[in-house]
């Protein structure tokens, strides 16, 4: 099991990034399997946010505001992953965001990842869902605010060690 990773996650308009938008951003650094940092962050779109996603994510058009702009996040953003190992579930959904965005602005986003979505569908066939919800309820990880990128990516980061801990020997090529 990789032990140094930034987990993260995002909120977005939609399902397209080529014309839907970041709006919310949530990842972790861990160093030796512990968290040492955090990034939280909301992105203020250009258009506002539907009724629908509002609905799945809680986050309102109030709660973008006054939230700094996608260039100015990006930076940070890219800045916070350094030369880390992505953790996501799902994790190209997310990914194709990111390096779209990087791209415009000039950043460089080539990172390599881990996806704990094609970990459980290798472990897991058995299960119907392999939904970061689901997996969560069977490994009893918590997650109160689902669909809020920094609790679905502490999630992931749980997800991926109880995952490791219990299969890691029996599948270690899919924890690389």
């Amino acid at each position: 099991m990789i032990k140094d990773y930034v987990a993260f996650d995002l909120e977005t308009t939609g399902l397209s990034p080529e014309t839907d938008q970041i709006i919310e951003i949530g990842a972790l650094k861990v160093k030796d399997g512990k968290v040492v940092e955090r990034f939280m962050e909301f992105v203020k779109p250009d258009n506002p946010i539907s009724p629908i996603i509002t609905n799945i994510t809680g986050i309102t058009n109030e709660m973008v505001a006054d939230a700094r702009d996608t260039q100015e996040i990006m930076k940070d953003f890219v800045d916070f992953c350094g030369d880390y190992i992505l953790v996501g579930h799902n994790i190209m959904f997310d990914y194709k965001f990111c390096k779209l965005y990087a791209n415009k602005y000039g950043y460089s986003f080539e990172k390599k990842g881990i996806d704990t979505l094609k970990i459980a569908r290798k472990i897991h066939k058995e299960f119907e869902s392999k939904s970061l919800g689901v997996l969560c309820a069977h490994y009893e990880i918590e997650n109160k605010a689902a669909h809020r990128a920094y609790h679905d990516a502490l999630a992931t980061a749980k997800l991926y060690q109880c995952m490791a801990h219990y299969y890691e020997a029996q599948y270690p090529k899919v924890f690389e």
